[in-house]
């Protein structure tokens, strides 16, 4: 079994006293070739009852660098990657609105983020909610957890680095989307196959939430909805991915609440 060389110190956001209502999505893989899914989630942004909602990863199925998105989003010839922008702007003008990078969309950069008044998250963050008796919730996106893909971990390190960061967004946009359609085919390619993907690995679970002094981890990622009990008291709680195409459609809030946690479908 593998074990992450460090365990990373999480940042902490403390939510103000008037929060009651928060929510957590993550892996919707927004594309302009899932009308049905983006449809969802504009309703979902325009109507959920949270103060606060959280996107832990893999909003977009790719994201080739913010230029992508042009610099007026009120123009009606906006690409799709404006139009989530927009939305994600609407729904930050009546909630408070988080975003974490994922393995598909962590070029997502600050002039986004500042285009649509959202905070981007560092993985992981500790949410300190202390309104409810669990004061102290890891989140994560859940990539960097799923150790036994050694093949994946080598990529991740790579795209991650500043330097592959800076060198990838100096190509041209049309390269760069290029590269992106060629990734996506490999991973589409890998699923028809049937290749199993790595899970969480649990020891690097539990050590990240002993770190972060927490009980519970929420994550995305695996696309496998379910609470896993970790042991001595811990857990980790999977959120579901959103597919409004598929045969059986999937749309997942995971919701917390004074009165606890529940997950609310959508469809």
């Amino acid at each position: 079994m593998n074990t992450p060389q460090t365990v990373p110190q999480p940042a902490e956001l403390l939510a103000p006293p008037s929060w009651r209502t928060v929510d957590f999505i993550s892996d919707l893989h927004l594309q302009a070739s899932e009308p049905a899914t983006f449809a969802a989630w504009e309703h979902y942004l325009e109507t959920t009852p949270a103060d606060a909602v959280f996107i832990l990863g893999d909003l977009f199925e790719v994201w080739v660098g913010d230029d992508a998105v042009g610099n007026d989003l009120l123009d009606p010839a906006a690409g799709f990657d404006a139009r989530c922008v927009q939305a994600m702007g609407d729904a930050a003008s009546r909630l408070a609105l988080f975003f974490m990078h994922g393995n598909r969309d962590f070029l997502v950069g600050q002039a986004v983020m500042d285009l649509c008044n959202t905070t981007l998250l560092a993985d992981p963050t500790v949410l300190v909610f202390p309104a409810l008796t669990e004061q102290r919730w890891l989140l994560s996106h859940g990539d960097a957890l799923c150790l036994d893909d050694v093949d994946y971990m080598n990529f991740r390190r790579q795209v991650r680095s500043p330097e592959w960061q800076r060198a990838f967004l100096a190509r041209p946009l049309a390269e760069r989307q290029a590269i992106a359609r060629g990734l996506r085919e490999q991973s589409e390619a890998r699923k028809q196959s049937g290749a199993q993907y790595a899970d969480v690995d649990p020891q690097a679970a539990r050590q990240w939430l002993q770190a972060a002094n927490a009980r519970t981890l929420i994550h995305g990622h695996t696309h496998k909805p379910a609470v896993h009990d970790l042991g001595g008291g811990v857990s980790r709680v999977v959120l579901s991915d959103w597919d409004l195409g598929a045969t059986v459609p999937r749309a997942e809030v995971l919701r917390l609440t004074a009165g606890g946690m529940q997950r609310i479908t959508l469809c």
